[in-house]
Formats: structure tokens, sequence, C-alpha cells
């Protein structure tokens, strides 16, 4: 739906309808069928990696010509990392609301703007999460700084201090609102541009927000925080492959009685917003629901965390009851017992396998491809993982004996052995990293877990995606029985 006459793609018109987008090419929901559907492919790319002017890729035409691409070349998925509001580190995975879209991915040359009516019906529905996010960001903005350090009536949300607030800030909170259905609007029309063409979206929910959240700031008792914002139990992980001394995430962990006790009210409008966006959905550190690394305040490292018990298999029945299925993929990486597998498998949720994980630990490693279920995603790496090339040449000329033994490699140069593992894999659904394709080194590495700096920031170029042959990864996709 561009603006004017700039050769930009053509994008499919949507209907308003009471304020909410209707998809008017046709739905390949998959909530009436098994989360994975048949066997298939697709490939891991955040928004902001896509090309174009500004800071980050946007959902514009570079979004749009990916989507093409995918569809040429017989992709059926699009898996993306939250796409949620980022805090100073833009980091996905730190949302300061978990159900407001990420304003930063507007396209600013897509000029619809809603009627008076559209926005009013827009409010309405969406009231649960919009009136407290937009209030929020409105008083973030005008405070510049964390919740727990605005003035004290705002802070514990002094009933007269947030009718001030709302007055005071009504033209703030307006515009919020406006953005807000920017990006529902911007969003419903590229994904029926994708459904159009074959392709699902494939969307990640993190397990837990930030501590400088809406979410948090609205309902600090559904969390283990402070009135006073300081936060009592901290998440993180344990030492594991990314991290000898292990991870301080810094958000608050959740309180599963205070959650049950409100009848998983937020879980259940998190994922009704989210499911309303994507196909697929990864739950994000789904072992955190079997027990949870709990770190204490003060704690100077993260291996002085305990393990706490989660809610297990209770708020996803809770939620089932409430919105029906849902195609969820459990993340079920790092330190994974038995509980977890038992969850994992009692919900007839799909796993995830990772093959750069695959070549140590022994022959009865769960990431080896002969040991991958079929109900499961493989994958070759994921945004936390180094690229295929670059953990390639970080290995040691042992380890690669190993890897090249294991994948019967004859003279074939990474990432192609690895892509091909992954699509050969019993797998339903493998999943590729954009970097693989293109075989780029670590230099565009996505993220590296436990660093601050330098994440969240590759993108590549639009020659980039014309340099490859959609014709050629159809044909590979299809040897491997991966084109529907």
């Amino acid at each position: 739906m561009a603006c004017d006459g700039s050769g930009r793609v053509d994008r499919p018109v949507a209907a308003v309808d009471d304020g909410r987008i209707v998809n008017t090419a046709g739905n390949m929901s998959l909530s009436d069928e098994p989360a994975l559907g048949p066997r298939s492919a697709g490939v891991l790319l955040h928004p902001t990696s896509l090309p174009g002017p500004g800071p980050n890729g946007r959902l514009d035409t570079s979004a749009y010509r990916f989507i093409d691409w995918l569809a040429s070349a017989g992709f059926r998925y699009w898996q993306m990392l939250p796409v949620g509001p980022v805090d100073d580190t833009d980091c996905p995975y730190q949302p300061p609301s978990t159900c407001a879209g990420g304003t930063h991915l507007l396209d600013p040359g897509d000029c619809a703007e809603p009627s008076d009516e559209a926005l009013e019906a827009f409010v309405r529905t969406e009231r649960d999460w919009l009136e407290d996010w937009a209030l929020f960001a409105a008083l973030r903005a005008r405070f510049a700084r964390p919740w727990p350090k605005w003035p004290a009536a705002v802070r514990e949300r002094a009933p007269d201090a947030l009718a001030d607030a709302r007055r005071e800030l009504a033209g703030a909170i307006h515009a919020e609102r406006v953005a807000q259905w920017r990006f529902a609007h911007q969003w419903r029309c590229l994904r029926t541009y994708a459904h159009a063409r074959g392709v699902g979206l494939f969307g990640d929910v993190p397990i837990y927000c930030a501590l400088d959240s809406a979410d948090v700031w609205v309902e600090p008792h559904l969390f283990t925080v402070d009135a006073d914002g300081t936060v009592t139990g901290e998440a993180g992980v344990p030492p594991d492959a990314f991290s000898e001394t292990g991870q301080h995430w810094g958000q608050p962990l959740h309180d599963w009685e205070a959650h049950a006790a409100d009848g998983w009210r937020w879980w259940s409008r998190r994922l009704r917003v989210q499911a309303g966006c994507f196909d697929l959905l990864r739950i994000d550190h789904f072992r955190g629901f079997a027990a949870a690394w709990s770190i204490p305040a003060g704690a100077a490292a993260a291996r002085d965390g305990r393990w706490v018990p989660g809610p297990g298999r209770v708020p996803f029945d809770a939620i089932r009851a409430q919105l029906g299925h849902l195609p969820l993929v459990a993340e079920d990486l790092g330190v994974i017992t038995d509980d977890v597998h038992a969850l994992r498998d009692g919900l007839g949720v799909p796993g995830m396998r990772v093959l750069q994980f695959a070549f140590d630990g022994g022959p009865d490693n769960p990431h080896r491809p002969e040991h991958h279920p079929e109900w499961s995603v493989a994958y070759t790496g994921t945004h936390d993982n180094d690229t295929t090339l670059g953990w390639w040449r970080s290995l040691d000329e042992d380890e690669r004996d190993a890897v090249r033994w294991a994948l019967e490699m004859t003279g074939v140069t990474m990432p192609a052995p690895l892509i091909d593992a992954a699509l050969g894999s019993r797998a339903r659904l493998a999943i590729i990293p954009f970097q693989d394709l293109l075989a780029r080194g670590s230099e565009a590495r996505m993220n590296v877990p436990g660093s601050c700096q330098g994440n969240w920031m590759w993108r590549f170029e639009m020659d980039d995606l014309a340099a490859l042959d959609s014709a050629s990864w159809r044909a590979r996709l299809a040897r491997f029985g991966r084109v529907g």
C-alpha cells in the first residue's frame, strides 16, 4: 500500500473491519492442524536485518521482496525474533511491552492513517494492553529513565497521579495509539502478502519481559519484584555452552502462584496477541516452565543461583481452554532435564535440534542428525550461535575431522554440508539462518549471549538477495522433499 509511484512492490489491499485488519488474501493459519504441517523449510531473519535506509530494517519494500524470494525459492516460513518495542540496546528479548508492536519497524513511506472510527474500534479491541502501554510509553519519554526511578506517586500508580498524567500527556498517548494502529495495519498487510504467496510467519515469544516494562509497572505482583522495582529473583541460566559463568538476564522471574490466582490472564492475553500475528510461535526458554534458574539480588555471578520449580503444563492447559489450540514450538536448548522433555512431549509441542551442537558429547548427542525426531525443528544454528562458517572456522582440526566424519563430507566446504544436514533431517521443519544462505562468517553474527555490545546490528544488502538463485534453492529443497 505504497503512497506514491516509487516503483515499490505492490502490496495487497486489506479491509478494515471494526478497527481490525481483515486478511483478504486467504488464511494459512495452522491453528486447526498439527503445528508443523507438512515437511518444509524456512529462513531465520529478523526484520531489522533487512536492507534499506535508516538504522534498521523495516516493514517496507525490502520485506515484501524478501517474501517474494522465499516463495520463489520454495521456503514456507519466515522466522523472526520478537517484533515488539526494544530498549536502548536494541535487544528484542528485553521488551518494554509484551503486546505492543515495535514502531521502529514501521515503514515511513506507508501513509495509511486510521479514521476516528477505526482508531476507536482498535482501542476498544486492544484496550486490555494498549491503554497501559500508551501511558507507560508517554511517561517513559517524559522522565527518560526506568520506571523504578520515577516519582513515587507515578511509580506506585496512585490513581490521582495517573489521572493527572493521562490529562497532561494526552497528546503523546494519542500518538502512541495511532502508532500501534499503524503497526497492526502494516503487519496485517505483510502477513496477507506472505500468505498469498504460501509463506507463513514464525514468531518468537520470550518467556520473560524487561523490568522496565509496562507489564511489570502495571502488575508487579505477577513478578519477583518489590514495590520499589527491586528484583528479588533475577532470570538467567547457569554455566552452559554459551557461558562458563552463566548468564544474568536482568529480568524478574514470574510469580507463578500469582499468575494462577489471576487465571493466567497475562499469558492468555500475550499469546492471543502474538497468535494474531504469526502462524507458528516459538516459546523462548521453554525449560523455565519446568524449572527456572533464579539468581538472588546482589549475587556476583549467575552460578550463584538455584533452580526453582515452574508451573508445568497448568498454564498451557488453561490457555488452550481460553484460546483453543496454538501452534507452538518449544525452545528446549540449554540445561535440559527429563522433566523438560516430559513437559514438552506431554503437551505435544515440537522442540528444536541445532546442528552446531551435534558433534561433541558422544554418539547419543540428541542434536546429531540421526537422533532428530520427526516432530521437531532442525537448525544449522540460531540467532545466539555464530554463523555456520564462523563456527567452522573456530574449530580445531580434530573437531573438524569429527564433523567431516559425521557428515561424510567429501570436499564440499561449509556451510553447504551443514545446510544439507538440516534439510535432510527427519525433522518436519528445517530452518536456515539467512547468513548461512549467504555463506557469511562471524562478521554477520547476530548475537553473542552474555554480551551487551555489538549485537542485533547485522544487515544485508539487496544485492545479496539478488545474488541468491531462487531456482537452485527450490531444486535443493525439492531434493530433500521440502517443497510442498
